[in-house]
């Protein structure tokens, strides 16, 4: 899609979704922040004008150069697979939001993966803010797409255009998550959890997981006894 991924309405909520974690995280301006799963920058691109060091990474070359293009002080960007992070512990908290990598891992249980490789680039006690896809939001309002019960995986076929305007028809699978499995994988990566809030692009809350929301927001922070591997 290149830059018309920015014209869809789930972009345009990203001022409010920083501020919201800023504010949940207790980061302080200064500090450095990963950002997994970046596609053109968009929450980098904020947090930098609010004086944050902010490194973003996504598999897309075509995302890494529109972030690149007009990149505000304090904004880097690399291409990237967020399933081999190499980072080690270099950054006081990490961003992955919007399904921007984890969520489209699930096929081969690469989800995991992508966790590791965030858990490894944090410092000790460093913070994750983290978006999924609500599971039973996905069975009990997505009519229009498949929901498998024994994966997980949400299928759904839909129309995007490029920024010519021009559709092209694609197929779009997601993993969907419930809170209780959230937890199971952010300890099995060395991530304790904080909170698991219920959220909607652009309305980031404060809220109990619910059936009602489309996503979940994950908080949670490095264990500091714990490593890749359980070292």
């Amino acid at each position: 899609m290149g830059s018309a991924y920015l014209r869809y309405s789930f972009t345009k909520g990203t001022s409010q979704e920083v501020a919201f974690i800023i504010n949940r995280l207790g980061i302080t301006p200064g500090m450095r922040i990963l950002d997994v799963g970046c596609g053109p920058g968009r929450h980098a691109y904020e947090l930098a004008k609010l004086g944050f060091s902010v490194h973003g990474i996504d598999i897309s070359e075509a995302f890494i150069d529109i972030a690149n293009k007009d990149a505000p002080l304090g904004a880097t960007f690399e291409r990237m697979d967020a399933r081999e992070l190499s980072f080690s512990s270099e950054f006081d908290a990490v961003i992955c939001l919007c399904q921007g990598a984890f969520g489209l891992m699930t096929a081969s249980g690469e989800d995991s993966e992508v966790l590791r490789g965030i858990r490894n680039a944090l410092r000790p006690e460093g913070k994750l803010a983290l978006s999924a896809f609500n599971a039973y939001f996905s069975v009990k309002y997505h009519e229009d797409a498949e929901f498998d019960a024994n994966t997980g995986v949400s299928h759904e076929k839909t129309e995007v255009r490029n920024t010519a305007g021009e559709p092209l028809a694609v197929d779009l699978w997601t993993g969907c998550y419930t809170p209780r499995e959230l937890r199971l994988m952010m300890e099995k990566a060395g991530l304790e959890v904080e909170s698991i809030l219920s959220v909607d692009p652009g309305n980031y809350q404060d809220a109990l997981p619910s059936l009602e929301s489309s996503e979940f927001l994950v908080i949670a922070f490095a264990s500091p006894l714990r490593r890749e591997g359980g070292r």
